[in-house]
């Protein structure tokens, strides 16, 4: 298209590359390649309207790369470079927590627990681990349900997403992101930094120790897990997937739990298509059948 006939189409009616906003060429093959991609190593189905956004993730790992294309890019990523991949994978994930998103999980999870056999520890996995915040409200239920910071609970944290997973160790945050938490809870569970860490709290060491985390991916075809769980977090994970891989990775999952297990998912997922594999006991609770 020429520049003359490009000047003559209003503004507003023009995409993201027709007024000039793309620092490289970013064409609709390959953005489906990328598309493909993405499927392929994390399961994400990104939509069609999803152009912009891929562009806006992905220009700064070809800058950070110092490649000139996104034909490059894709070239590199499909040689079988795992580290542009892993960073690839993280930045098109969306991480999207803040601490006891969804409430009314959390009574319920402490309800559960008292309904465990006393035999052994207790397992919990949750598989979307984001920044912390998840498996730290979760840990901080166990506590306040046993009453002790040497509950007989262990947590696994998973995330495909390696940066957030940093962070989520490091167990560092804004105090505005901790506003809603009681001030009975922030002075049980967190210390607030002084000096050049004030505006900052960390979760307290003793939380801490509760949880492993790792990386872990939902598509991978082995899953190295050797416990079955007593409760599994799956909140807000498969709203990135179509249903047949949102089926594969259900019955994945099914054998993981414990018989008297419970799976709690996210508030806009719905598992009808599922129903062989798991029966509604909750809003948004889930037990294994069979």
């Amino acid at each position: 298209m020429s520049a003359a006939i490009c000047n003559k189409i209003p503004a507003f009616g023009r995409t993201a590359e027709e007024k000039g906003l793309y620092q490289f060429l970013f064409s609709g093959d390959d953005f489906n390649r990328i598309r493909s991609l993405i499927y392929r190593v994390a399961g994400i189905s990104l939509a069609p309207s999803k152009k912009d956004l891929v562009y806006s993730r992905l220009a700064r790992r070809l800058r950070a790369r110092q490649i000139d294309s996104f034909n490059a890019y894709i070239q590199l990523l499909e040689s079988g470079d795992q580290q542009e991949c892993e960073e690839f994978i993280n930045a098109l994930t969306t991480n999207m927590t803040s601490f006891f998103r969804e409430a009314h999980h959390f009574p319920i999870l402490s309800k559960h627990l008292g309904t465990l056999p006393k035999s052994g520890p207790i397992s919990i996995w949750t598989c979307a681990s984001s920044t912390g915040e998840e498996p730290y409200s979760i840990a901080m239920t166990v506590v306040e349900h046993f009453n002790s910071f040497n509950a007989p609970v262990r947590i696994l944290a998973t995330d495909i997403d390696t940066n957030v997973l940093g962070k989520a160790r490091q167990g560092v945050y804004p105090l505005d992101q901790l506003q809603k938490i009681p001030a009975g809870q922030l002075k049980r569970f967190f210390l607030k930094g002084d000096g050049r860490n004030a505006g900052f709290a960390k979760v307290r060491p003793e939380l801490q120790q509760m949880i492993t985390f790792r990386r872990f991916n939902l598509l991978d075809e082995q899953w190295a897990l050797r416990d079955k769980f007593d409760a599994i977090f799956c909140r807000n994970v498969m709203i990135y997937f179509d249903k047949d891989t949102q089926y594969a990775i259900l019955k994945k999952m099914q054998p993981c739990l414990q018989p008297h297990g419970l799976f709690f998912a996210g508030h806009s997922e719905s598992f009808h298509h599922a129903a062989d594999l798991f029966t509604v006991c909750g809003k948004t609770v889930y037990s294994p059948k069979g």
